[in-house]
């Protein structure tokens, strides 16, 4: 059974700056691409980052490119997201997702995460 667990969610002030994990397991982790998606209350889930199965290539929503950096760790079977000068619209549950053959902007996902809430204060 596969199992996609997040961690590293949590409050921070505006500006500051978090490091999301998640951890996988029940799967060939180097084999899949991986990605965060967010959803914040009221809203779609979005796409925010992608990372293909060797790290080599990223894909970011347009609006984050420059704040956030998605990478993994194969050895790990971890992928993470790095999060800086946090914004308060930047307040979402954040989930991590795995697709062997889809298009994770797409939303062509196989497994998710349950998800780690992120909450930025003004």
């Amino acid at each position: 059974q596969v199992h996609l667990v997040e961690s590293g969610g949590g409050l921070v002030q505006a500006g500051g700056s978090l490091r999301l994990s998640c951890a996988a397991s029940g799967l060939t982790f180097s084999l899949y691409a991986m990605g965060w998606f967010r959803q914040a209350p009221g809203k779609e889930r979005e796409f925010v980052a992608t990372l293909s199965w060797n790290g080599i290539s990223t894909s970011y929503a347009g609006s984050l490119k420059g704040r956030f950096t998605i990478s993994r760790d194969n050895a790990k079977n971890t992928v993470y997201l790095q999060m800086n000068s946090l914004k308060p619209e930047d307040t979402a549950v954040y989930y991590c997702a795995a697709s062997r053959f889809g298009n994770i902007p797409r939303g062509d996902i196989d497994y998710w995460g349950q998800g780690t809430q992120v909450t930025v204060s003004s």
